[in-house]
């Protein structure tokens, strides 16, 4: 690989100021989202390790797009809560439909996928979840702010 990661990173925020760490609000641990989470192995392990990840709800900020064609792919950016009542901004990497897209709106919740072990910022939207366990965690949630 060429030069150092910091150097890579430095480069990448030079070309796409949009999805520098201060942009996405995230702090300085965040790894940064990977040009091709195809050809990067770490990228292909945290989508592996995300799928299978604690479930949390995450609200939308904003989004910026990655990369167009045929799937565009974006960078969601969500204020995340979990069931244990931790919060943080949360970035998940993902291919949407243009229909998808389009429909994308500040203040939207979503179940998402996180990695406690590893409380990186990244998280998956939970495509998968059960809409009764989203439920009872957005209830759960929902009774701790009241209290």
């Amino acid at each position: 690989m060429f030069g150092s990661e910091k150097k890579l990173n430095d480069m990448a925020a030079r070309l796409r100021p949009d999805l520098s760490r201060e942009a996405l609000g995230v702090g300085p641990d965040f790894p940064g989202i990977a040009p091709n989470p195809v050809l990067s192995r770490d990228a292909r392990k945290r989508n592996a390790e995300l799928r299978t990840g604690a479930l949390a709800l995450g609200v939308l900020v904003d989004w910026r797009e990655v990369s167009s064609g045929g799937s565009p792919r974006v960078a969601l950016m969500l204020d995340v809560e979990t069931a244990d009542g931790i919060s943080f901004r949360g970035i998940a990497d993902e291919n949407l439909t243009i229909t998808e897209i389009t429909r994308l709106a500040p203040g939207q919740t979503f179940p998402v996928r996180y990695r406690p072990a590893v409380m990186d910022h990244y998280v998956a939207l939970a495509r998968d979840a059960d809409p009764a366990h989203v439920q009872r965690l957005a209830d759960e949630i929902a009774s701790r702010k009241r209290t």
